[in-house]
């Protein structure tokens, strides 16, 4: 807990996401906000053993709340050599790389990569092994796709898991096989967990493995850099939307050591409800650093993959349906016991198809076991009907978006279901407009952690390409998105007493950046610059 004189803030902006939205001043005692007002009366909160800080024209905020990250992922993609649009657009570029940075690598050291969308590269298509092989002979190769919901390996990788031609395929995965039945390279969604070895985490039908191991220490050290780029953004209270061991275990550690900073919830992938159950763990639990929040489910795949629920077909390609992790049933079955115990849920679920399975999960598990304020998440919801967002507001559904996606994957969106469906991906001005509170994240590393240059995707929408999704019935305006990466985050996790706002009584997670972005130029909200974070009334991120 910080120590020392009170602070009083002032001399900008200081936006509260609460009632007043903007005050003068803001008075801060240890880790908490003490006062939010006139600076007269911040002053008289802090009383003489004060100090304060002047913001010199700079704009104070609550400290973001990304609703949907994966941090450790994010810190681990981040070491991996980056194979997106802006460094590969082709796969010649994508083989060019992979072969420079197989030339720096000690003989038999695998190579991993990451960040390729197939709907910007030149050919339209997944990379396959024998690409991979001539880009690094006779070594382990691993390109993971830019959703995280798998990629390409070569073909050392398949002989070292095991896959071949006899190889089943697997429930909730995909393995790419060309005409012969021989295994392509292409390992889609829970197929990654032939990656990871006999003792490495499985996810089976729960989810995409993103759980590749490595020693415990680089493990540390990857969290620890996903840390400061996340605090460096502004964020200070983060959602892991998908824990196993590997996660936990990683956070214990660093928790263990002195070394974590941000707040973080966890959500447990469900493969381990069973286990969650048999404890007893059906309540929060945890403090303001670390704390258990509810469970993570898979309904289906990755929308830019092309996994995700299309049971008439892709609009683009007919014979392509996606997949189902869990048929409608079993499903049912799964969200309704973790609901029938107590268990706040958040299903990813992209597809019209997948979204209204969810709902009818929801809505017959409130018939059996009516609970109220349950707050039951879609995770990503990118592409719900009319019809389906008016439900979510009937029985108290939030929608977890990420307005960055549409920015850089929206083209792919309309490419792959077409219009006028695809211009409708991730609807926040509908969302808005039924009444729905919901939040924004980022879903790093699959968007980076940047919640300004989200707040300006959710004004603008438009394509990283310059197309424009949709008409102004869709878009948000800043204040809106300000509160969904804040205040409403925070709430859609049951934390909106403790961060999100700037009120007496919270914790003092604060943000200060160079200008209000809600009388911010829409197309310049991304060039504001985050100047400093602080969390529980301290510095941890900012300019020297």
């Amino acid at each position: 807990m910080r120590s020392g004189p009170n602070l009083v803030f002032a001399g900008g902006p200081i936006l509260t996401m609460a009632d007043p939205s903007r005050v003068e001043a803001l008075a801060v005692r240890d880790d908490r906000i003490l006062q939010a007002g006139a600076l007269a009366d911040c002053r008289a909160a802090a009383g003489s053993d004060r100090e304060e800080r002047d913001l010199g024209g700079s704009t104070l905020l609550p400290g973001f709340v990304d609703a949907h990250i994966h941090p450790l992922m994010f810190g681990q993609t981040s070491t991996w050599l980056n194979v997106g649009p802006e460094r590969a657009a082709s796969m010649e570029a994508m083989v060019a790389l992979l072969a420079m940075r197989a030339a720096e690598l000690p003989p038999g050291e695998p190579l991993r990569a990451y960040g390729y969308d197939l709907r910007r590269l030149a050919e339209r298509r997944h990379p396959l092994a024998s690409e991979l092989d001539r880009a690094a002979p006779g070594r382990a190769v691993s390109v993971m796709h830019s959703s995280g919901h798998g990629g390409v390996v070569s073909s050392v990788a398949l002989a070292q898991a095991g896959i071949d031609t006899g190889t089943a395929d697997v429930p909730g995965g995909e393995i790419g096989r060309d005409a012969d039945g021989r295994p392509n390279g292409l390992l889609m969604d829970a197929a990654w967990d032939l990656l990871s070895g006999p003792d490495g985490v499985k996810t089976a039908r729960h989810g995409p493995n993103i759980h590749l191991s490595e020693p415990p220490d680089t493990l540390a050290s990857h969290l620890e850099a996903a840390q400061r780029a996340i605090l460096g953004a502004g964020i200070t209270t983060v959602l892991d939307a998908q824990v196993t061991r590997r996660e936990l275990e990683t956070y214990l550690s660093v928790r263990e050591a002195g070394r974590l900073q941000m707040r973080i919830e966890l959500f447990v992938l469900s493969v381990l409800l069973d286990e969650l159950l048999a404890l007893g763990l059906v309540r929060p639990l945890g403090d303001d650093t670390l704390r258990f929040a509810g469970v993570k489910l898979y309904a289906d795949g990755t929308l830019v993959g092309r996994t995700a629920w299309f049971p008439d077909g892709y609009a683009s390609t007919p014979e392509e349906h996606g997949l189902l992790y869990h048929d409608p049933a079993e499903f049912k079955v799964l969200l309704g016991r973790a609901h029938s115990a107590g268990l706040q849920t958040g299903t990813h679920a992209l597809s019209p198809a997948a979204i209204g399975l969810v709902l009818d999960a929801i809505e017959e598990a409130q018939r059996r076991t009516p609970r109220p304020d349950a707050r039951h998440r879609i995770e990503h919801c990118a592409l719900p009907t009319d019809e389906e967002i008016a439900r979510m507001a009937r029985i108290g559904v939030v929608p977890i978006a990420q307005s960055q996606h549409a920015r850089e994957y929206g083209d792919g969106a309309i490419a792959a279901v077409g219009e006028p469906l695809g211009k409708r991906y991730h609807p926040l001005g509908l969302y808005a407009r039924a009444g729905l509170r919901f939040a924004l994240s980022s879903d790093a590393p699959v968007a980076p952690p940047a919640p300004l240059q989200a707040v300006q995707a959710a004004v603008e929408r438009r394509t990283a390409l310059g197309t424009e999704l949709g008409g102004d019935e869709l878009r948000v305006d800043a204040e809106s998105a300000l509160r969904a990466y804040t205040i409403d985050a925070a709430w859609s996790f049951h934390r909106e007493r403790a961060v999100g706002s700037l009120e007496p009584g919270k914790l003092a997670d604060l943000v200060i950046v160079s200008a209000d972005p809600t009388r911010t130029e829409a197309t310049q909200i991304a060039t504001i610059d985050v100047e400093e974070t602080w969390l529980g009334g301290q510095r941890v991120a900012g300019h020297d």
